[in-house]
């Protein structure tokens, strides 16, 4: 259920660079309206409910890491989305402290950036 809705999320994010421009503001603010009325308040509002640092029990599970994946997300779409979650804000650092997450986040890593205008153009130019 959790990785669903973390799912969800994050394909409207992922497909937000591949709309065309005249739809961009709507999606924008869809993906936000979404994330603070939605989204936000029901992981935050799990954390709340049963007290412990992860969303199933005092455990880290793969949910927790796909979550923290989309505040990264989140963040980057707009910096203050998750301002009023504070359990969401703390879930950060305890899973991006992981060690192999830390290393997957260090500049060197293999983790990219969206997809931008450049790719855009060359997947038309390469029809892929």
């Amino acid at each position: 259920m959790y990785s669903e809705a973390v799912a969800d999320l994050g394909e409207m994010i992922l497909l937000y660079p591949l709309y065309p421009p005249d739809q961009k503001d709507a999606k924008m603010t869809q993906v936000k309206v979404r994330t603070a009325n939605r989204y936000a308040p029901a992981f935050e509002k799990v954390l709340k409910s049963h007290g412990q640092d992860y969303l199933v029990g005092n455990r880290q599970s793969s949910a927790d890491i796909h979550l923290v994946e989309l505040i990264y997300q989140v963040e980057e779409f707009g910096p203050s989305l998750l301002a009023n979650f504070p359990l969401l804000k703390a879930l950060k650092p305890r899973i991006s402290n992981l060690t192999t997450v830390k290393k997957f986040l260090q500049p060197s890593s293999q983790r990219r950036p969206f997809i931008d205008v450049k790719k855009l153009e060359a997947r038309k130019i390469f029809k892929f």
